[in-house]
């Protein structure tokens, strides 16, 4: 009897074993193919686009076709509407998720919000291009910086939306009934005690937002368009890296094939550059 038993359990062991080390094989042929992809893409991008990256390329405005120039309009247009649109979404967001978080917690109101929320954030980004063209751009009749500002400010809402109100749920409801035991108001709780303990979490989603935007191409096209020259005024279509790369990649010109390059290469490396700062900031959390 005991001798049938030890075999049983034997036999459940090496099955679980060989199991294990399947879906583990499984698991890193994946990681491995997924590495192989990202490799492949940032070695094209600095061989292609290394070469282009100059002094050059963030002093001199767009060229001429079949001229040598640089990308410091679409360089600053994009800086402008990433910045405006992060300064209009990031509020908005931050409020969103702690509603959700430190009031929402009876009715229906916070569960339906994020449905609504986790559907934004899965939009296709041309969507909320053609959104902003029709409430906006057609009623105003012209592109504008703001328009592009604003379209950048939808995506970056769902995305601090959903990091606030998780960083702010991780928060031990001990602190909560501590400071309510010293009379301590709830807004006054939420803000020197809730905002300082997920402070770290909230930067992370507010970075990642940013590194989202920085390369969306879609709904600048129906909002900001281009524009060849340098400009301040947001009121007027502005120049943006991501537009900038979809129609000189597309031209004839190798001269702006280049700098289409210079510029996948560019956003790429801020993109990544901000992703590992995100993700340090939360490890160390």
């Amino acid at each position: 009897m005991a001798t049938s038993v030890l075999n049983m359990q034997n036999s459940v062991y090496r099955r679980r074993n060989v199991v294990n080390k399947v879906m583990l094989t499984l698991s890193m042929a994946a990681l491995a193919f997924g590495l192989f992809w990202l490799f492949w893409i940032i070695i094209t991008l600095l061989t292609k686009g290394g070469s282009a990256l100059s002094y050059t390329l963030f002093t001199e405005i767009t060229p001429p076709p079949g001229q040598a120039g640089g990308l410091a309009n679409a360089i600053f247009g994009s800086l402008m509407m990433v910045g405006a649109g992060t300064l209009i979404g990031t509020p908005i967001g931050i409020l969103a998720g702690t509603y959700l978080a430190e009031y929402g917690q009876r009715g229906w109101l916070a569960p339906a919000t994020r449905f609504l929320n986790d559907v934004l954030l899965s939009a296709p980004s041309i969507i909320i291009g053609l959104f902003i063209y029709a409430v906006y751009v057609a009623q105003v009749g012209h592109y504008s910086g703001w328009a592009g500002a604003i379209a950048l400010a939808i995506l970056v809402v769902p995305v601090v939306v959903r990091t606030t109100d998780n960083m702010l749920l991780l928060v031990p409801n001990g602190l909560r009934e501590a400071t309510a035991a010293l009379g301590c108001p709830k807004w006054r709780m939420v803000t020197m005690i809730c905002y300082r303990a997920a402070r770290s979490g909230i930067m992370t989603g507010v970075l990642l937002a940013i590194a989202r935007i920085s390369g969306e191409t879609a709904p600048l096209l129906f909002t900001a368009l281009s524009n060849q020259f340098m400009s301040w005024n947001m009121n007027a279509p502005m120049s943006n890296l991501p537009v900038v790369i979809y129609q000189y990649a597309a031209s004839p010109f190798k001269e702006w094939n280049n700098l289409a390059w210079a510029g996948a290469t560019l956003i790429t490396l801020v993109v990544l550059a901000i992703n590992i700062i995100a993700r340090n900031m939360f490890r160390k959390s």
